[in-house]
């Protein structure tokens, strides 16, 4: 169908795992914002990240291109604007389109985003990142995961103080500029960082968890856990459930992280109010989902950097008209959608062909049945070696270079517990599946062109043993670190 242009509100979150939310079926933490979101309009079930970690992700999100056509293969390696995007293209076309919060694009000041306007503009830090990310040395452990347990608890963090001023610059923006008359629709692009680590959670949220019966992670008994060579690299090179010391700790963690995704759901519903008291919910659809999701304890993996659905999946909520009220959409989908998506809504839906983009409206997704679709994620840093996940209807297939591949029937088994990866009747379908991953690229070339530009920006910072004695990077500060 072709979509009425209207205004568009994309709040997009950092690292929330899809399953922590009232309306994803969790017992015990409370989002009524999302909920209320989810009840009015349609929720995508089947939503992944064209990559578990942030900077990758993020410039699908600006591009609608999966990774190994951007490029930007790691937290080192950012958007730097050179690829015009969705905001590019509205912004030439006369549209307003402006970003307030986090991005993670490169950040140098020469470069064009295609925003109108941008505020509290969060990048990789200093231009630079973490090149630490560049190394794919699977002893080369991170040494920051201890900071998951330090750090968790009440309290409020340079992250939270961050996302309240994100929040509050929204509101304004909404009251002041969504309200006055555009030529054209308008998009603005909210990006908090909650509920990404530090696990430290304002008081009025940490303390409504703190003291209850946290369900406790699947598979987190060290019997449990999955034997497979690169979810092994993960646990060990991310180093983060080493330091988490019997069940207080682990309760502490839960509840830091549910603590911060009701933080971030309260910040969500002041957004979502200002709409309803100015008017523009009726001018204004809205989309909320993250960048990636978090393993939070599953298999005793904590953080993204899997294609496990607590790290892969994302949330994907969309309401506004032409959406159905109350929909649940099981088609797969991922962000490279939501670029498409943010064309068709204001009227620009030939450039989703101009841009040759992969992605589909999710406007045009919700009101139809389910789709057997293909949707593809892939991931190029802490392994030796890439690897590649296809999702369809039902299954999920991963495919490791130098390493066996993972296959779950979500539809039998959506906790994945049950791993298909090495099983003789199983064969045939995986077979299916490398041929479907093969038409799409070269799983061995795009490995081997990423750890080219990887090893090339490597030898601009004094070449890999030298950067494996720098200090990694626990996660990148605010814009508004130190101040008040």
């Amino acid at each position: 169908m072709v979509a009425t242009p209207q205004n568009l509100l994309v709040i997009m979150s950092d690292e929330h795992n899809r399953k922590i939310a009232g309306h994803a079926g969790h017992s015990i933490v409370s989002t009524p914002a999302l909920d209320t979101l989810a009840a009015g309009g349609c929720c995508f079930t089947s939503a992944y990240t064209p990559s578990p970690i942030c900077v990758p992700a993020r410039a699908s999100l600006a591009t609608g291109l999966p990774v190994h056509r951007h490029r930007a293969w790691d937290n080192a390696t950012a958007y730097d604007g050179r690829i015009p995007g969705w905001a590019h293209v509205l912004r030439n076309r006369g549209h307003d389109v402006a970003a307030i919060g986090k991005l993670h694009y490169r950040g140098h000041p020469d470069e064009d985003y295609g925003f109108t306007e941008s505020l509290l503009a969060m990048h990789i830090t200093g231009g630079v990142g973490d090149v630490t990310h560049l190394v794919r040395d699977p002893d080369d452990i991170r040494t920051t995961g201890k900071n998951l347990i330090a750090s968790t608890g009440p309290g409020e963090s340079s992250y939270t103080l961050y996302d309240r001023q994100v929040a509050a610059a929204a509101q304004i923006w909404l009251r002041e500029n969504g309200t006055r008359r555009h030529a054209r629709p308008w998009v603005l692009f909210v990006s908090m960082v909650a509920p990404h680590f530090p696990l430290t959670a304002p008081p009025e949220h940490y303390y409504r968890y703190i003291g209850e019966d946290l369900p406790r992670p699947k598979l987190y008994d060290t019997t449990e856990r999955p034997d497979h060579p690169y979810v092994r690299i993960y646990a060990r090179r991310s180093d983060y459930d080493r330091h988490i010391n019997g069940p207080a700790d682990l309760q502490r963690a839960l509840a830091g992280y549910f603590g911060l995704v009701s933080f971030l759901d309260e910040q969500i519903g002041k957004i979502l109010t200002v709409l309803s008291e100015t008017g523009l919910a009726d001018t204004t659809r809205v989309i909320y989902t993250s960048d990636h999701g978090d393993n939070l304890g599953s298999r005793g993996l904590w953080g993204k950097a899997t294609m496990y659905e607590e790290s892969a999946g994302i949330p994907m909520l969309v309401a506004g008209e032409g959406v159905p009220a109350g929909a649940v959409c099981t088609t797969p989908v991922t962000l490279c959608d939501v670029s498409a998506t943010i064309l068709a809504a204001v009227g620009a839906s030939g450039a989703i062909a101009e841009l040759e983009l992969p992605g589909v409206s999710l406007l045009d997704l919700a009101s139809e049945s389910p789709k057997d679709r293909t949707v593809l994620s892939e991931f190029h840093t802490y392994g030796p070696n890439a690897f590649y996940m296809l999702r369809d209807q039902r299954y999920k297939y991963v495919y490791y270079v130098g390493a066996p591949p993972q296959l779950f029937d979500l539809e039998a088994d959506p906790e994945e517990l049950t791993d298909l990866g090495l099983d003789p009747a199983h064969a045939p379908r995986r077979r299916e599946f490398e041929a479907r991953l093969r038409a799409l690229l070269d799983p061995e070339l795009v490995d081997r062109e990423a750890k080219a530009d990887q090893a090339r920006m490597a030898e601009c910072y004094g070449g890999f043993e030298m950067l494996r004695q720098r200090e990694k990077m626990a996660f990148t500060p605010p814009p508004t670190a130190g101040t008040h």
